[in-house]
């Protein structure tokens, strides 16, 4: 199969079950929005080592917040659910609490599972950071939220969040024949990917360097660099996966809510990918069938 004269070979991506947070972030203007999101997500690519995978999902206008300011919806993906609400804890309690004029709430907007999807305590334990001065919002909002004194007035956040369970490790592979055009074809993915709503990517700028592969020569590591895949290593490694002219790959990782939305994600990131000249082919990562239970064909998925 080609797609603008770029081969989509016949391969599949496989993805694994994982819970989710999404929250809404606002802020007195975009700025402090922005600042909030980068803050609040960052050391969040891979839960080979982060406490979660993080990114922003989409800017919100002041029209559709509660309090009728501007936001940025974030996302945060785990595979252990009970560890979820020590995430939140952190990262709202750490980066947001401390942020210049925020105030955050649950932005859930549908999952993989509606009726698994369960609710943490992470709005009202941070109250207790009030010390006795906290007090409950009253007749603002349809659910329940506090409002904790803080140096610059008062930071609102709703009582409970919403854990709902969706997919992580949706991803592509695209092979250049140089850094240049492999990057901006995969930057051009990113841009259209960043305008579907319940997905993040979640590496540096929605694009990985580092793929990596199960286990390592090293007994103490349990992942490593995918050698198969280094074009530096295409007569060192034991075997390649790269052809003559693949010199350079590009990794597309995403997290959704649903298969709806990784889906309708991998399919716009791999048709801007491929309007890039010199992109040779574009592929997927997977483990054999071995990692997930999600295995999604590149051929079908642009079908």
């Amino acid at each position: 199969m080609e797609l603008n004269g770029v081969k989509i070979e016949d391969t599949f991506c496989e993805a694994f079950g994982a819970v989710f947070t999404r929250i809404l972030v606002t802020a007195k203007n975009e700025k402090w929005v922005k600042i909030a999101a980068q803050i609040t997500t960052g050391y969040g690519t891979s839960t080979i080592h982060c406490d979660s995978e993080a990114g922003l999902d989409t800017f919100v206008s002041a029209d559709n917040t509660p309090d009728k300011r501007p936001g940025a919806i974030l996302m945060f993906f785990k595979t252990k659910k009970d560890q979820m609400d020590n995430v939140l804890l952190n990262r709202i309690g750490q980066c947001i609490l401390t942020c210049p004029t925020t105030a955050c709430y649950d932005a859930i907007n549908g999952s993989l599972d509606p009726e698994k999807e369960f609710e943490i305590k992470t709005g009202y334990k941070l109250k207790f950071f009030g010390d006795k001065y906290e007090e409950k919002v009253g007749g603002k909002y349809p659910f329940e939220a506090w409002k904790i004194p803080v140096m610059d007035g008062e930071f609102v956040i709703q009582s409970n969040f919403k854990v709902g369970k969706g997919i992580a490790g949706g991803n592509f592979l695209i092979m250049g024949k140089d850094q240049n055009s492999a990057l901006e074809s995969a930057e051009k993915a990113i841009e259209a990917i960043n305008k579907i709503e319940n997905v993040i990517a979640p590496f540096p700028g929605g694009i990985a360097r580092s793929g990596s592969k199960v286990g390592s020569n090293y007994d103490f590591l349990n992942a490593s660099t995918n050698d198969p895949l280094c074009p530096t290593l295409r007569v060192k490694a034991r075997s390649t996966l790269l052809q003559e002219n693949d010199n350079c790959v590009y990794e597309v990782i995403i997290d959704g809510a649903t298969e709806k939305a990784i889906l309708r994600a991998m399919k716009v990131g791999i048709e801007a990918a491929v309007k890039v000249p010199s992109v040779n082919r574009i592929s997927a990562g997977n483990y054999g069938g071995k990692l997930g239970k999600f295995q999604y064909k590149l051929h079908n998925v642009l079908q």
